[in-house]
């Protein structure tokens, strides 16, 4: 009887194994999908975003545009926001209309599709950070602080790392609040 009981433990433990737990409770997910993405999230690791599009920033910044130009919300909200494809043909439905580059655009423009393009920045929800925008550009913070110098990019990357440390520094510097519910929630 006890070898009996063994036997169907064991096989049990072996069939469950392969399977997937089910859960019943609709409310319930897993916080990551696999440990390598809890890992990534831990250490702070992000990957490098394949652009669809090698946007020229410093192009534009050596044409004297602005950042505020494009990321048009960054000055009145939390995110700085990827332009819309209609940001871009507000100038190149005129201007450098027979560049490969600007033809791509206005292609996506004329399919009436957005370009997918991919954050470089972020925060992961497990930091719960609340960040906003529109206080560091109230408060004069340059945009290559805490990205880098774009001007000077192609393609924008992620060069600066935004851990507490970074910001608790930067935020000794400027005097500005290091309370915890200032960046989180």
């Amino acid at each position: 009887m006890v070898r009996l009981a063994a036997i169907v433990t064991v096989t049990l433990a072996i069939a469950a194994c392969g399977s997937q737990p089910q859960v019943s409770d609709a409310v319930f997910t897993t916080a990551h999908r696999s440990p390598g993405e809890a890992a990534r999230h831990f250490f702070n690791s992000h990957p490098r975003p394949q652009q669809p599009l090698a946007f020229p920033h410093k192009t534009h910044i050596e044409r004297k545009a602005e950042c505020t130009d494009c990321h048009e919300t960054v000055e009145r909200g939390p995110v700085a926001g990827i332009p819309s494809v209609k940001t871009c043909m507000i100038c190149h439905s005129q201007i450098a209309t027979s560049k490969p580059l600007i033809k791509e655009v206005t292609s996506y423009s004329d399919k009436g599709i957005e370009i997918p393009w991919q954050r470089v920045y972020g925060f992961y929800p497990e930091s719960h950070v609340r960040f906003n925008h529109a206080p560091h550009i109230r408060a004069k913070v340059d945009c290559a602080t805490c990205h880098g110098d774009v001007a000077n990019m192609t393609v924008a990357e992620r060069v600066v790392d935004h851990s507490m440390g970074f910001c608790v520094n930067c935020h000794k510097q400027k005097n500005a609040s290091n309370d915890c519910l200032t960046c989180h929630y």
